[in-house]
């Protein structure tokens, strides 16, 4: 299929510094603070280089720490990606942030997505784009009961607004809010985050962790 055969959007990804300590915390009694930060890098290249090999439009990489961290200032960003600061806030006012950033005009949607889903290929990356042509936005569920990706053509800040963030709700919640706005949602398969040392099992081999600590 050609790139015409899919809308042009943006691709925004919300990411940490992949530092010990500070980045998959949750995975750190499996693996310890190096080996996490290592899986939490992986992920976060797999992640960028399926972006950029799905085609459709600007991903851009929003971050924290803030660019000027010594992390990104030495992290290799790969061709087409382009950085730019998260906002201050909880997780639902940094997502409207980064959505509302108009660093490209004329795009049909954005795909908001995190780093923690080696499942997010660019190849369900397209199919993602090419359901969102017949709804008003799309969700990949977490098992977890969170998201993903959240691809819309309109933004609206209740979409965001009271969620119960890093719960088993955010994925119902974010639907409940979908449907307050008036806005027809695909509901597409139900992907792994790797948030939990359970998780791990769901990693590709060429993801697998580089340090494990008993």
């Amino acid at each position: 299929m050609s790139n015409a055969s899919f809308p042009f959007l943006r691709l925004v990804v919300m990411a940490k510094a992949p530092l010990p300590g500070y980045a998959k915390t949750r995975l750190i009694p499996a693996l310890g603070e190096q080996g996490a930060a290592s899986l939490a890098e992986k992920l976060l290249q797999q992640t960028l280089q399926e972006a950029v090999m799905a085609e459709l439009g600007p991903v851009e990489l929003h971050v924290a720490p803030d660019c000027d961290h010594p992390f990104w200032q030495a992290f290799a960003l790969p061709d087409g990606v382009t950085f730019y600061n998260q906002s201050q806030g909880n997780l639902g006012q940094r997502l409207w942030r980064a959505a509302n950033t108009h660093h490209h005009i004329a795009s049909q949607g954005l795909f908001l997505l995190g780093t923690d889903c080696p499942g997010l290929t660019a190849e369900r990356l397209r199919e993602a784009a090419v359901a969102l042509t017949s709804a008003d936005a799309v969700i990949h569920p977490a098992k977890d009961g969170g998201y993903t990706l959240l691809g819309l053509k309109q933004v609206h800040f209740r979409l965001f607004e009271d969620i119960s963030w890093s719960t088993e709700v955010v994925a119902r919640q974010t639907l409940e809010r979908l449907q307050e706005c008036g806005m027809s949602c695909r509901r597409l398969e139900i992907l792994n985050d790797i948030d939990e040392p359970d998780d791990l099992q769901f990693l590709p081999r060429d993801c697998a962790p580089s340090q494990v600590e008993d």
